[in-house]
């Protein structure tokens, strides 16, 4: 399960992608989780997904 408040969110998913996973789309895999759904929620609190570093910023 993942956290569903943006802020929780957002430290949740960039700590999995710097301590276990290269890429979002391989901890979306791994969790079983939707990488849209991740996005989006991020999206709607100002976060976007740079796959060069791994993170959202």
């Amino acid at each position: 399960m993942i956290p569903s408040d943006p802020i929780m969110l957002l430290s949740f998913v960039n700590l999995k992608l710097r301590d276990y996973y290269d890429s979002l789309e391989t901890m979306c895999d791994d969790l079983d989780v939707s990488q849209q759904e991740i996005t989006e929620k991020l999206k709607a609190a100002g976060y976007t997904y740079d796959r060069g570093q791994n993170r959202f910023v």
